[in-house]
């Protein structure tokens, strides 16, 4: 069981859209917003990925095909 956290960033057509609960069901993964700033014609997304290797890999793959902007995070999320 790993664990992964990403940045993700949303286009505009995708804001609206509920990719992250998508994902959750979707994948055999556990998802846990640590941070967000989400607006009409914008969105990001700190992120903390649970599960498989390998299905954390699929889940972002998913999501960059979607159009998603996804990087890596390290540190911790919620202190500062």
């Amino acid at each position: 069981m790993g664990k992964r956290r990403v940045k993700m960033d949303f286009p505009p057509d995708l804001v609206p859209r509920p990719i992250i609960w998508e994902m959750g069901h979707r994948f055999q993964v556990v998802t846990n917003i640590r941070r967000a700033d989400v607006g009409e014609s914008h969105g990001w997304v700190i992120l903390e990925l649970e599960g498989d290797d390998h299905e954390i890999e699929r889940s972002i793959r998913w999501a960059s095909d979607l159009g998603v902007r996804v990087g890596s995070v390290e540190g911790d999320i919620i202190a500062g």
